[in-house]
């Protein structure tokens, strides 16, 4: 039997004797094995963004919103605030209205909204802080809303004026105090800025004043942690099916409920779900490439066997048996294809981070994926290798050493 270190002496000479063949064979597998790691890579990535966008909405959130007008009061608001499991509750109701500063006046949309709204969403403040439940008439202004729509800037402690109009056509305008400035933030892949940038915060109360409403359009609401974000929302769902006398067997019946429930587990299950069938389309393209490149090899090892037969035939009148013939022409398919695997690798997580950067994704690179490049391309080159090698190490040697 051959002794490795002279295997892998005579496949490094026959492939620096042909170093273009070479090349051109370690290019196809370098090109696979990088479209595999960057794609694998940015699977990973698109997964981390869509976690980061649900975790932007808030912290260990559950929405409740209704399917129908005037069906939200301050006795759902309670039903909420006593369920177990719940560490915050925001009503929220959205409008939209004009806000007017310096005699320049833009529509706009406002939102009406708790103490515990700013928490739950965990909102950061430019200037100033966020509303309380016994404030009156002030304002929190989202970045873009105060340092981009007019033509000056709006400051904390500048005065607004918000206008409502009525059903009867009444336009209602109030002054507000503005009291605080939310941070600007990131921008994202999806959809640019957050909606936070755009968007005027005031007290759900004073809004109900200026329009002569009651009810509250959604719930935003909080747990203790995200472990039990499914099973309180469960419950919540439970305690409105018996608030608005909703059968238990049409619970799972979306349609049959005047309100819906929609929480962060659940929306990290589909966003999860989304992540994975776009890493697995990304995957499956970059194997394309892959392929292509094994192809290359079989190719290339066949042509080199043919090349090589009166070599072959001269190494078994010299002792040499079929399976060190064999061994040495799969090394020598390893070799390239271990190398091109290397250097793919390498370049799959340069183009990756520097993809994920212009597309402003999060800078995700797995280190297993080091492995399974390496293990790839050595798994490649055996596949691609092993017809080859078998067909030299069956040669015939009287045939190999008669060979022109």
């Amino acid at each position: 039997m051959i002794k490795f270190r002279q295997a892998v002496r005579i496949a490094a000479s026959s492939i620096a004797s042909a170093k273009l063949r070479s090349a051109l064979t370690t290019l196809g597998i370098v090109i696979g094995i990088a479209a595999v790691i960057t794609n694998a890579s940015l699977g990973a990535s698109f997964n981390q963004l869509f976690t980061n966008q649900v975790a932007s909405i808030g912290s260990n959130f559950i929405v409740v919103y209704s399917n129908q007008p005037n069906l939200f009061y301050d006795n759902e608001l309670d039903l909420i605030e006593n369920s177990p499991g719940i560490t915050g509750v925001s009503p929220l109701k959205g409008m939209s209205g004009e806000l007017t500063f310096l005699s320049e006046t833009r529509n706009v949309g406002v939102d009406g909204v708790g103490e515990d709204f700013g928490r739950i969403q965990n909102l950061q403040m430019e200037e100033g802080s966020f509303l309380k439940d016994t404030d009156g008439y002030v304002a929190v202004l989202g970045y873009d809303i105060a340092n981009e729509e007019f033509d000056r800037k709006i400051s904390h402690r500048n005065s607004v004026e918000i206008s409502f109009r009525q059903e009867d056509g009444t336009l209602v305008t109030k002054k507000f105090k503005v009291k605080g400035i939310i941070q600007n933030s990131k921008e994202t892949i999806v959809g640019g800025n957050q909606d936070t940038d755009w968007s005027i915060y005031i007290p759900i109360s004073v809004m109900n004043d200026m329009t002569g409403e009651k009810d509250y359009g959604a719930f935003f609401a909080m747990t203790d942690s995200l472990e039990n974000v499914r099973e309180v929302s469960e419950e919540l769902d439970d305690r409105f099916a018996r608030n608005f006398g909703v059968p238990k067997r049409d619970l799972e019946d979306e349609n049959a409920k005047p309100y819906g429930i929609v929480d962060q587990a659940e929306i990290l299950e589909q966003t999860g779900a989304i992540g994975d069938a776009l890493g697995s389309f990304l995957l499956a393209v970059a194997l394309i490439s892959l392929i292509v490149g094994s192809i290359g090899i079989m190719n290339i090892m066949l042509v080199t066997v043919t090349e090589r037969t009166r070599e072959i035939g001269i190494m078994k009148s010299l002792g040499y048996n079929s399976s060190s013939i064999l061994f040495l022409f799969l090394l020598e398919s390893v070799m390239v294809s271990l190398f091109g695997g290397v250097l793919g690798t390498i370049i799959g997580g340069l183009g990756s981070y520097l993809l994920e950067t212009s597309l402003k994704l999060p800078p995700v690179f797995p280190f297993s994926l080091i492995e399974i490049g390496v293990l790839v391309s050595v798994l490649v080159g055996v596949v691609a290798g092993v017809y080859p090698a078998r067909k030299a190490a069956k040669m015939n040697p009287v045939d190999a050493l008669r060979y022109e």
